[in-house]
């Protein structure tokens, strides 16, 4: 097999940091070198992405960060999802004459979690204050960044709807009535002055460190950032994908009561070659147990004796996925307002069921398991559709520019970084990117529409009700190897995310691929399972593959009754990984995009 790498392996001692673009990345590794720990590095590159990758987060979006702490073995979750407004309930848009909650505007709004999130993690594991956290991102957004071909190209291809529905967005975005071009220098500085204003009235309050975070959670939730966020929502009323103009349910009172918080991951004990891999993933609010579920599946199979450019192992991790996801569309949800049954989904009896589903052939079914008292079966949507007394226009506007590039809907950004206690923290920044609702000008950003991940069917587990989180897409990785912390990864990608870190991760533990090398393979993903986001649509024995396959792996896998969709090479998958390897560090991220970088010494 070819070794050959578009860039090596990171390797060191000291500290590797690897991320969806290259200025997040220089971030992190400045604050370790500076002498701050992976908490710190995780924040800087955390509000540095909101900066440098618009397109894809923003402050008003959301994360879940997994977080290892050096000298222990336990895995954490921190929860930085907000949740639907108190107004939001399903009668609320069926009023509206809505059969599925908007892609964009102001109607999907959810609590911004992020910020809070962040904080609670720099309070807690960080060392270094916050005006040193936030420098990189204010300095991004006031003197300007280099900007990415993806983000040129997003921006480009919504600015006619900018100009003619969101000015705020079209004044933002399109300096001087046009589109910036890749590479040209971007600057927002609203938001370099809203990060600036919030560091100095935190800065003023008397107290430690961590009393002037705490005094930032509060300017945020409370003070001029909820206030102005208050504001533009009561008075905007904005076109969004369902053809119609609406105002938002989201309000100041649910800004002022939210909190992120740690949780227990969900677990999976996977053997492969030598070693058993603990995987650690946040819980069934997002679609992460999908991961391990996919891995229960595959625990079945003798995956180290598959070619991983051969048509078995594609059809074989394909045929599980179709599996997982329809579990997952029809049982998570936030576990705080449904009773998810996780054990017994990851248990070997109902696992061993399942894995005899999976044939020879391509299944077009959507076939998701039976537990008696649990999940419904969500409506399915087929592709092309609409919502109710939409228009072409509207759902032209939403969606064409990420089809254009080549991404899932909904895109995010990922990190992991490792330092040289053996901290580790991998996280998955979304919501809130510049497609998603107008700007608000005077912050410089706009509000996360995760609410459009949820039905509107009381039956569902992840029916919308007031103060419930949605289950997102967004999905980070830990793998401890024999008890001890090993791997954190990750992705961008809407529903491929926990694809796409699987592809990666088998390569490397059961094919012996460095971590550049196993991102660098040749990517795939299912869009078999409904999708996650607006229109919410199905396409059944869909495969997406890169033309980097040999065609005969293409023509074996037409021959077992998959729907190819042939993609160009370099397009499916942005996984960034970083590794301890006893005292050696690694890391990796994909080329794909030009953006990713890994970083260490």
């Amino acid at each position: 097999m070819n070794n050959f790498t578009t860039r090596p392996e990171i390797r060191g001692t000291f500290g590797v940091v690897a991320s969806t673009h290259w200025l997040a990345t220089a971030a992190g590794m400045a604050i370790l070198e500076q002498g701050g720990n992976a908490f710190d590095s995780a924040c800087a590159m955390g509000f540095a992405l909101q900066v440098v990758e618009p397109h894809m987060n923003g402050p008003g979006g959301e994360v879940p960060v997994l977080v290892n702490k050096a000298g222990n073995n336990e895995v954490k979750v921190l929860s930085g999802q907000g949740p639907a407004p108190a107004k939001a309930t399903p009668q609320a848009y069926r009023d509206l004459g809505l059969d599925r909650i908007p892609g964009t505007g102001m109607l999907p709004l959810v609590v911004p979690g992020a910020f809070d999130a962040w904080m609670l993690l720099l309070r807690d594991h960080g060392t270094l204050p916050l005006k040193d956290i936030l420098q990189y991102a204010i300095g991004y957004a006031r003197d300007g960044f280099a900007i990415a071909p993806s983000c040129a190209n997003a921006i480009k291809l919504v600015g006619p709807f900018f100009k003619a529905e969101w000015p705020t967005s079209a004044s933002l975005y399109l300096p001087g009535g046009a589109s910036p071009k890749t590479g040209q220098l971007f600057r927002n500085p609203a938001l370099a002055s809203t990060y600036t204003r919030l560091l100095d009235e935190a800065e003023a309050r008397t107290g430690n460190r961590e009393a002037k975070i705490e005094a930032a959670r509060k300017i945020w939730s409370q003070g001029f950032i909820a206030k102005t966020i208050e504001s533009f929502c009561r008075e905007t009323e904005v076109l969004d994908t369902s053809g119609r103009r609406h105002q938002a349910l989201l309000n100041g009172f649910d800004l002022a009561y939210y909190e992120a918080r740690y949780e227990k991951p969900i677990t999976y004990d996977y053997p492969a070659g030598d070693y058993t891999y603990t995987v650690a993933k946040p819980g069934p609010w997002t679609q992460g147990p999908v991961m391990l579920q996919q891995l229960a599946l595959l625990n079945g199979f003798p995956l180290s004796e598959m070619n991983p450019l051969e048509p078995d192992f594609v059809h074989t991790i394909i045929e599980s996925a179709k599996l997982a996801f329809a579990d997952r569309e029809t049982f998570y949800g936030d576990p705080d307002f449904a009773n998810i049954p996780l054990d017994h989904l990851l248990s070997d009896a109902y696992t061993t069921i399942r894995r005899d589903l999976i044939g020879d052939t391509a299944s077009y079914e959507f076939r998701p398991g039976t537990i008696e008292g649990f999940g419904h079966i969500p409506a399915l949507h087929s592709k092309g559709s609409t919502m109710s007394g939409s228009t072409p226009e509207a759902h032209e506007y939403d969606n064409l520019f990420i089809d254009q590039m080549g991404q899932a809907r909904g895109d995010t950004c990922h990190f992991d970084v490792i330092d040289k206690w053996g901290n580790m923290v991998a996280a998955t920044p979304s919501g809130g990117w510049l497609s998603s609702s107008p700007a608000i000008p005077e912050l410089g950003f706009c509000l996360s529409t995760r609410g459009q991940m949820f039905w509107l069917d009381e039956a569902h587990p992840d029916c919308i009700q007031p103060g419930k989180r949605p289950r997102i897409t967004l999905s980070p990785s830990i793998a401890l190897r024999d008890g001890i912390p090993y791997m954190a990864f990750g992705s961008p990608g809407g529903d491929q995310q926990d694809q796409w870190s699987l592809h990666t991760f088998l390569r490397h533990v059961h094919h012996g691929m460095n971590l550049q090398a196993a991102i660098d393979s040749p990517n795939f993903h299912s869009t078999h399972c409904p999708g996650s986001f607006y229109p919410r649509e199905w396409d059944p024995a869909g495969l997406k593959i890169e033309c980097r396959f040999p065609d005969a792996t293409l023509d074996g896998l037409k021959r077992r009754g998959h729907r190819l969709y042939v993609e160009d090479d370099w397009t499916l998958g942005r996984v960034a990984a970083c590794a301890k390897d006893g005292e050696l560090l690694l890391a990796g991220a994909s080329p794909r995009f030009m953006q990713g970088y890994a970083m260490g010494r």
